[in-house]
């Protein structure tokens, strides 16, 4: 009896469910079978439930790095755990547990809150925190992959709910274990070690630029806000224009590669990477051949910043492929770098 008692709560279900709302792009898209979860140990019964029904499935959380289709058939799982927990502290670390439901920059804004910096130069970045992982986010000289400790998840392939430490998460430059092992994972919640020794991180240009010119030393709030004000320049608001923010990675190449490109295109922006490689500004690349600005129907490349593909209303999964298959296309001919590109394509 106790124990039916202790049972979770069956996930939602909700049939033909519109998704234009839950997809930064705002692309029209219906899931046949949407079940919303809000707790991991629903995880496990429905898995399995699926699985009986020979149901194939996905999980979205935030939409913020995904193209879906006009279509998904199957069940389609909506990754709304929250909550967010301090776990413990020693002299050297703080810990704390954050849900996979939780809005990724609403988290940023709570470490602050609790004098845990680290995190200030992934601020703006769209998405929840279940989804950061995968993708291993990062912006100004900053990876989350640093920051984690350990992630909860549910392996479908071992259909358990298990635990991976950070040196399981294969984190590299937009990769992890999960990206590498797609529909296996589905993250549950994510634990943080935030380092109390905290040093400003100000090498990326813009940062650096802002900071040289008022000539101070700025503490992780200021850097917090210096970061939304230079992304709010950058990139579109998904609620105004739909996006889903650098729709490809800056490519890495080896010094010879780059001192050929130097040759030929001296103006090329790339910044180190390691011994003997460098990454390339991906954004400069594609407004080299033109992009940027540019309109093909529905869809387009956003004015201010050419790393951005947009849709300007009623665009679908097929035309923003089918730009960025053009645009890769341009750039392969052009600087004989191929552009891979980041959100996932369901």
């Amino acid at each position: 009896m106790n124990s039916a008692k202790n049972a979770p709560k069956p996930a939602k279900l909700i049939s033909n469910l519109g998704l234009k709302h839950r997809n930064s792009f705002g692309l029209d898209s219906t899931a046949e079978l949407a079940y919303e979860i809000t707790s991991a140990e629903q995880l496990p019964d429905l898995l399995k439930e699926l699985k009986d029904k020979k149901l194939a499935w996905r999980a979205l959380g935030g939409g913020s790095n995904v193209i879906l289709p006009e279509s998904l058939p199957g069940a389609t799982l909506l990754i709304n755990i929250l909550g967010q927990e301090l776990i413990k502290s020693d002299d050297s670390n703080t810990w704390f547990s954050v849900g996979a439901g939780v809005n990724w920059h609403e988290l940023v804004s709570w470490t602050l809150e609790q004098n845990l910096p680290g995190l200030e130069n992934l601020a703006l970045i769209p998405g929840t925190v279940g989804a950061a992982p995968i993708q291993n986010i990062g912006a100004y000289g900053v990876e989350i992959g640093e920051y984690i400790d350990s992630i909860e998840a549910f392996d479908s392939a071992a259909h358990a709910l298990v635990t991976l430490p950070q040196e399981a998460c294969q984190f590299a430059y937009r990769d992890s274990y999960f990206k590498q092992n797609p529909n296996r994972f589905i993250v549950t919640k994510v634990i943080f070690k935030i380092p109390k020794a905290w040093q400003a991180r100000l090498q990326y240009a813009d940062l650096a630029k802002q900071f040289s010119e008022s000539n101070s030393n700025p503490n992780a709030k200021q850097i917090f806000d210096a970061v939304c004000a230079i992304r709010s320049k950058k990139l579109p608001d998904p609620a105004v224009i739909g996006n889903a923010g650098s729709f490809f990675q800056n490519p890495i190449v080896n010094k010879d590669q780059h001192d050929l490109l130097i040759q030929q295109f001296p103006d090329l922006v790339s910044y180190p990477d390691g011994p003997e490689k460098r990454k390339l500004a991906a954004g400069w690349l594609i407004d080299q051949c033109g992009f940027k600005g540019k309109r093909i129907g529905p869809v387009g490349v956003y004015e201010k910043q050419a790393l951005v593909l947009v849709n300007h209303g009623g665009g679908t999964s097929t035309d923003i492929l089918g730009l960025a298959k053009n645009i890769q296309e341009e750039v392969l001919s052009k600087f004989g770098v191929q552009l891979e590109i980041e959100p996932n394509i369901l």
